[in-house]
């Protein structure tokens, strides 16, 4: 498996300066995709940005694991509603013409 779109957790926890159980633990309740390639784990680049997201949770506003997933997921849950509403608003829209 090629490794060109994927960030080492080394990699990533010297950056951030967070420990590799943190990133462990993120995986463990299901919040991010690890890889493993040749015994070395990755982090897929797109889910870069939802990790700081959930690093500066756990940093600047000291949220454990277990409140960084019921942020998430409702987090998730306004973003899905925010575009169901986008549709209705679509779908309403043809009717108003």
């Amino acid at each position: 498996m090629t490794t060109e779109h994927l960030i080492t957790t080394t990699d990533l926890c010297t950056y951030y300066n967070v420990e590799h159980t943190f990133i462990t633990s993120l995986q463990d309740a299901g919040l991010l995709h690890i890889t493993v390639v040749n015994e070395t784990t990755y982090v897929p680049e797109d889910d870069l940005q939802r990790l700081e997201k959930m690093i500066h949770l756990h940093h600047d506003l000291e949220i454990n694991i277990a409140g960084i997933e019921a942020i998430t997921h409702l987090l998730e849950r306004v973003e899905q509603m925010q575009e169901d509403m986008r549709m209705l608003r679509n779908r309403l829209m043809l009717y108003e013409d």
